[in-house]
C-alpha cells in the first residue's frame, strides 16, 4: 500500500472528514489516493488562504480539526495569515504539506524552500514525515498534537517520495481522543472570588467557552450577585449572541475608546483572555489598556477548563445564571438613505434563527455589533487574529460544518478582495451563504489611524493608498464570475429587498450595500 493511502486511511481512524485543498506536483499521489479510501472530503479552494481560513471556520463549528493541503513552502506561505487567525482563535488544525522528493532537494529546484522555516512560527507541532513505514505515526501524532485543547495548530510535511513509496500492510495508528482540559485549583477560584466580591470597579473579562450561553448566564449572574463588570476582548472566536442570549460589551479597538472604556476598573479577573493591549504601538499613547495601578489576576487561561472556573466561583459567590433581559430591536426603515445604521437595523431584522454570523465588518462592526443583540439566536465569529481577509473563507467552513444553518457573512469590502476566490468554492459545494459586501470604497478603517498615529493633513498620495473608488470594485460582478449570484444596493429599501430574496434562496449569495456616510 503507498504511503499516500497510509495517509487518508490516518486522517480517517483520525476522525478527519474534510480537507482544504490547493494541491500541486508534489501532492498528486495524496489526491489520487483520495478515490481508493473513501472518508475524506476534500474541498478545492483557490487559493491557500482561503484552505487555512474555512479550516478555521470549519474547527470552531464542528469542534473537531479539519485538513489543510497545501504544495511546499509558497503554498503554505499563502496560507500562512489565515494560520495566524486560526492559532489565535484556539482551534484545531492539521496541515499536511507537500514537500519535494529528499533525493531531488539538493538540487535546489525552482520550488525548493526551507518548509519547515516557513512553517514554525505559525504552528504549534511540525514534523517532517521521513518514510512511507512512519506515515500512519507521524498522522496520528499530528492529529493528538491538533487536540490538545482547546485546539492547535500542527503541520505534517509530507515529502512526495514518501507518499509514493510501499509502506506495507500495517493498519494506520489510532491516537487517544481529545485531550481534557486542566480544572482550576479551588484556592484560585476562592482568590478570585474574594477579589469579585469588591464589585465596584472590578472587571470580569472573560473569552473561549465562557462566550456560549451558559458562560455567558453565569458571567452576568457573578456580575448580578458582585456588581462587577463583565465583558469580552475586541477580538473572539465564537460568542452566542442574540434573543435569549445575554448581551456582552467588548473592549474597544480604538486606543482612546478602549482606555475610557476601562478607566474605572481597578481590578482585572480574566478567565479566558488575557489583559487587553493596544492592537498597535501609537505615538503617546499607551500599550496597556487598564488603567495604571490595575490588579490583574487570572483565574483560568484559554488552555486550562475556563467554564468549569467560571461555575465554580458563581458556586463560591452563590450567583445563579442570569436570565436575558429583552432587546427592542430598532425600527428597520423602509426607504431612504443606507446608512451604517439603517443597515445595522435591516440585517438584525431579517438575520435568521440560529446562523453564523460571520463579522468581517471592520470600522462598521462598531454599529453593527450592538445591533444585533436582539436579533434572532445566532453564532458570531470574527478573525481572532486582526489579520485581514479571513471573512469569506470563515463562511464556507462554517457553512461545511454546520449544513443545516444559515451563514451570513458581513465583509467588509476591502478586506473581502484579499480572499475573494472563496466565492468559487461556496457556488462548488452549494453552500447556503449570504454574503452582504459593505462597501463604503475605502480601507475605512486606515482614516482614523492616519490621525492615530499622527500623520496629519494626509495628501492625494496618502488617500490613494486607503480609497477604493477609482475604480469602483465590481463585486456582483465577481459574484457572478465565480458562479454565485449577485446585486447591488444603494437605499435602504433596495437592500432590504435584496437581502431577503437573498436569504429565502438556496445556495450562495452576495449583495453589495453601498453605503451612505452617517
Amino acid at each position: 500500500m503507498l504511503g499516500a493511502e497510509i495517509l487518508v486511511r490516518s486522517l480517517v481512524a483520525g476522525g478527519i472528514d474534510t480537507c482544504f485543498a490547493n494541491p500541486g506536483t508534489s501532492e498528486m499521489h495524496f489526491i489520487a489516493a483520495l478515490d481508493r479510501v473513501p472518508g475524506v472530503h476534500c474541498v478545492l479552494t483557490l487559493f491557500e488562504g482561503v484552505a487555512t481560513g474555512a479550516a478555521d471556520g470549519y474547527a470552531r463549528m464542528a469542534g473537531r480539526p479539519a485538513g489543510t493541503l497545501m504544495h511546499l513552502g509558497p503554498g503554505l506561505a499563502n496560507g500562512l495569515c489565515n494560520l495566524h487567525n486560526a492559532r489565535r482563535a484556539r482551534v484545531p488544525i492539521l496541515n499536511i504539506v507537500g514537500e519535494h522528493a529528499a533525493h531531488h532537494r539538493r538540487y535546489d529546484a525552482p520550488l525548493h524552500s526551507d518548509v519547515e522555516g516557513v512553517a514554525r512560527p505559525f504552528s504549534d507541532w511540525l514534523r517532517t514525515a521521513q518514510s512511507a513505514a512512519t506515515l500512519s505515526a507521524d498522522c496520528a501524532a499530528a492529529i493528538e498534537a491538533a487536540r490538545v485543547a482547546p485546539g492547535r495548530i500542527a503541520t505534517l510535511i509530507v515529502p512526495a517520495d514518501t507518499a509514493w513509496s510501499d509502506a506495507g500492510d500495517a493498519p494506520p495508528v489510532v491516537r487517544a481522543a481529545d485531550a481534557s482540559l486542566p480544572r482550576i485549583a479551588p484556592e484560585r477560584v476562592e482568590a478570585a472570588a474574594r477579589r469579585l466580591r469588591a464589585g465596584k470597579g472590578v472587571g470580569l473579562m472573560i473569552g473561549g467557552a465562557c462566550l456560549s450561553e451558559r458562560g455567558l448566564a453565569f458571567a452576568h449572574g457573578i456580575a448580578a450577585a458582585t456588581g462587577c463588570r463583565v465583558f469580552a476582548p475586541m477580538s473572539n472566536t465564537r460568542i452566542a449572541r442574540g434573543a435569549g442570549r445575554l448581551p456582552l460589551d467588548r473592549v474597544p479597538f480604538a486606543v482612546d475608546d478602549a482606555v475610557r472604556f476601562l478607566a474605572a476598573i481597578d481590578t482585572l479577573v480574566l478567565l479566558g483572555a488575557k489583559s487587553p493591549v493596544a492592537f498597535f504601538a501609537y505615538p503617546d499613547k499607551p500599550s496597556l489598556l487598564t488603567p495604571a495601578g490595575c490588579a490583574t489576576m487570572t483565574l483560568a487561561d484559554a488552555e486550562e477548563d475556563v467554564l468549569g472556573a467560571l461555575e465554580s466561583v458563581a458556586s463560591v459567590l452563590g450567583a445563579r445564571p442570569a436570565t436575558a433581559p429583552s432587546v427592542e430591536l430598532a425600527s428597520a426603515p423602509d426607504s431612504g438613505a443606507l446608512t451604517p445604521h439603517a443597515l445595522a437595523a435591516i440585517i438584525a431584522r431579517q438575520v435568521p434563527e440560529q446562523a453564523i454570523v460571520i463579522d468581517e465588518s471592520l470600522s462598521l462592526g462598531f454599529t453593527l455589533y450592538p445591533a444585533m443583540a436582539g436579533a434572532a439566536p445566532h453564532d458570531w465569529l470574527q478573525m481572532a487574529g486582526g489579520a485581514t481577509g479571513e471573512g469569506l473563507p470563515l463562511a464556507v467552513g462554517a457553512a461545511l460544518a454546520c449544513k443545516d444553518r444559515r451563514v451570513v457573512c458581513l465583509q467588509a469590502d476591502g478586506s473581502g478582495a484579499y480572499t475573494c476566490q472563496a466565492l468559487w468554492t461556496m457556488a462548488r459545494e452549494g453552500l447556503d451563504v449570504t454574503t452582504v459586501i459593505l462597501s463604503n470604497r475605502a480601507y475605512a478603517t486606515l482614516f482614523g489611524e492616519l490621525a492615530n498615529v499622527g500623520a496629519k493633513n494626509p495628501g492625494r498620495s496618502a488617500l490613494d493608498m486607503i480609497q477604493l473608488d477609482r475604480p469602483a470594485i465590481g463585486w456582483p460582478d465577481i459574484a457572478r464570475g465565480f458562479g454565485v449570484p449577485g446585486e447591488r444596493a444603494h437605499d435602504a429599501a433596495g437592500f432590504s429587498r435584496a437581502l431577503a430574496h437573498a436569504l429565502a434562496s438556496r445556495g450562495p449569495s452576495l449583495v453589495e450595500a453601498v453605503l451612505t456616510a452617517p
